[in-house]
């Protein structure tokens, strides 16, 4: 879920046409990977392996094995692979099983997940172009999203979420409110392999109105839907992130939350 896609970007001098729909051909990953390396690295300082510099994109070796949901503006010049201004990275359970794990595991112990008997997605490198921020870019995706939930019939979706920088004393108040108010029950609780505690501040001690101010918004959002939070954080040197796992099960969603995926899909 590695994202930065709710903060404010530049205003458009155009009315965006919007389509959804996953990659079609190499060209279309090649364009969700370049918008991936213009949010992750350029912006904020990410890294990885598998980053191009060269050719401006940031990669890794589950892009074979996922869907790329893309959201294009139609009403940008050029083709389709021109047009990508968002992007989501799904992977089921069975297409996990085919790379070799999901790509949360190589941070958190996903085993109350992989033994609930209940149907796995994983959402990750969520991002929007900087132009279309602050607008209804990221509900477009969160349709999308929506549909392909039903349509695979997914029970418990889950991923990476990352706060900027890798100095957790920064990070405390944030940190402690999500372990303090929003941590995932046993049964669904995934545990970072490098576990960094999140409860860094006593319940009675946290103001929990400035903390929240520093939750991004993504996050506040999942959590707005009825998501968790696993145990422990992990610093992540390659993105220049703290991250925290989300988990979120979509029979909690109530009848509001779940308009989402019936809305007009554009």
């Amino acid at each position: 879920m590695q994202n930065a896609a709710s903060s404010t970007g530049p205003t458009l001098r155009h009315v965006p046409d919007f389509q959804l729909r996953l990659a079609a051909d190499v060209a279309e990953v090649r364009a969700a990977q370049r918008l991936r390396y213009r949010v992750f690295v350029d912006e904020l300082g990410g890294g990885g392996p598998m980053v191009d510099h060269a050719e401006g994109l940031e990669a890794d070796s589950h892009d074979d094995w996922v869907d790329h949901l893309l959201l294009l503006d139609r009403a940008l010049p050029g083709d389709a692979a021109d047009q990508v201004v968002g992007v989501y990275r799904l992977l089921r359970a069975d297409q996990a099983t085919r790379a070799g794990r999901f790509y949360s595991e190589s941070e958190y112990d996903l085993t109350p997940l992989r033994q609930s008997g209940r149907t796995l997605l994983e959402l990750g490198r969520s991002c929007v172009d900087a132009r279309y921020r602050g607008g209804k870019a990221l509900m477009h995706l969160w349709q999308g999203l929506g549909a392909y939930v039903e349509e695979h019939g997914i029970d418990l979706l889950f991923g990476v979420a990352s706060f900027h920088g890798t100095d957790v004393t920064a990070l405390a108040e944030p940190l402690s409110l999500l372990h303090h108010r929003h941590l995932a029950p046993p049964e669904m609780r995934p545990r970072s392999l490098r576990h960094q505690p999140m409860d860094l501040i006593a319940p009675e001690a946290l103001d929990r109105r400035r903390a929240m101010v520093q939750v991004p918004p993504l996050i506040k959002a999942y959590l707005r839907l009825g998501g968790y939070v696993g145990d422990g954080a992990y610093i992540d040197g390659d993105f220049n992130t703290v991250d925290v796992c989300l988990v979120m099960d979509t029979e909690r969603l109530g009848a509001g939350h779940r308009a989402l995926y019936a809305a007009d899909r554009g």
